[in-house]
């Protein structure tokens, strides 16, 4: 996965230095800042936004005009309470263009996988601590729509997911 690789190896070679020469490093004013800049480092790395990846993909599929298909689309202005069903639902309605793609061979496909893929892991991650509520509809109960506005729609959740 692309997701968070560039701090995932930076923060491997902080940590190969500060392994190797920790106690000497820490003597020097130099150490102490090297040691202080790899304390911030995860820090940085978690204000960012987890689906600027699925962002970034989407951004990738949304003119495709292989891709021809009627997806429940949830509401965007969905209460706060809701927001975990209905990325969920965004992702459920992914598989149904994925699907659509292997069997037309789109040219976005990969694309496609990538947003799937990002979507799960991030939503996995999440399991835990989600807590559904009583009046958050199914996936199945919101109105279908054509794929660009599937899209837009998309978009603007994660939009207001990454403030």
């Amino acid at each position: 996965q692309k997701t968070h690789l560039k701090s995932i190896c930076l923060q491997y070679q902080l940590y190969l230095l500060l392994n190797s020469h920790f106690f000497c490093l820490l003597k020097t004013e130099m150490g102490l800042i090297i040691f202080f800049l790899c304390a911030y480092v995860p820090k940085t790395a978690a204000g960012h936004c987890k689906w600027a990846e699925v962002l970034k993909d989407l951004e990738q599929i949304k003119t495709s005009k292989d891709i021809d298909v009627s997806l429940y689309t949830a509401n965007t202005d969905e209460d706060v309470k809701c927001q975990e069903p209905v990325m969920r639902c965004f992702f459920l309605e992914t598989k149904v263009i994925l699907q659509e793609c292997l069997i037309k061979n789109c040219s976005k496909t990969q694309d496609v996988l990538n947003i799937w893929k990002n979507g799960n892991a991030s939503l996995e991650n999440n399991k835990s601590n989600s807590t559904r509520s009583a009046k958050c509809k199914e996936c199945e109960e919101y109105e279908e729509k054509n794929f660009t506005e599937f899209i837009q729609s998309f978009v603007k959740v994660i939009q207001r997911e990454c403030k």
